[in-house]
């Protein structure tokens, strides 16, 4: 146990150095870094909580997490890569989750968003709302994610701090909707590691503020 405590606190510990030296214009676009994939993998193997789903653990799991790390990316951040010249262009405030208790006990609420800084247009807001569900046949580590609405706001349109657009929600209906396996790898009181359905990582750090 304590040999695993330490080998978990040098591991985030590099982990979380070399995430930081990439900084978050690269660190959330697609290109993976072998050595930072391979702490993460390393990591994996050493979690504190091996079944994050199971009902005793979920409150370690829900509130507000920071996405620091996308091996291949994100699907806003792809898009944004696709256009010439971005790094010019849009830059990434910040890209979050939040995960909340549900009435169901194999289901939570979660909603991703992602601010996001554009010349002229200003500062705008970008959220996907649904939730994660698994069932008893489960690892109690893997659910099924879902959206049912999308949303854009302009937090500080054409650069007016005191100043916002109201929020444009997009229901999506319900034969629409796509569902994808989630895996949750890893899991503290400190960071949490994601395998979506392609298999890339992505490392979230709990966030202490609330998200606006």
């Amino acid at each position: 146990m304590l040999e695993n405590n330490a080998a978990r606190f040098a591991l985030k510990t590099e982990l979380l150095l070399r995430i930081d030296k990439l900084g978050l214009q690269q660190s959330l676009f697609p290109t993976s870094d072998e050595l930072i994939d391979q702490l993460i993998q390393q990591l994996e193997g050493i979690s504190p909580i091996p079944q994050p789903l199971q009902p005793n653990y979920l409150p370690s799991l829900l509130g507000n997490w920071q996405l620091v790390y996308a091996s291949g990316g994100t699907i806003v951040t792809r898009q944004i890569a696709s256009i010439p010249d971005f790094l010019g262009v849009i830059k990434i405030k910040r890209v979050w989750q939040t995960l909340a208790s549900d009435s169901n006990t194999r289901k939570i609420s979660a909603s991703n968003s992602a601010q996001l800084e554009l010349p002229i247009l200003g500062e705008w807001q970008l959220q996907a709302n649904g939730h994660w569900k698994w069932g008893t046949d489960t690892d109690e580590k893997t659910a099924t994610v879902s959206f049912n609405s999308f949303s854009i706001q302009g937090t500080k349109p054409f650069a007016l701090s005191n100043w916002s657009f109201p929020e444009l929600k997009i229901p999506v209906l319900e034969f629409l909707q796509k569902e994808a396996l989630w895996i949750t790898s890893y899991l503290d009181q400190e960071i949490r590691v994601g395998r979506g359905a392609t298999n890339n990582l992505f490392v979230f750090r709990r966030d202490v503020t609330p998200s606006t």
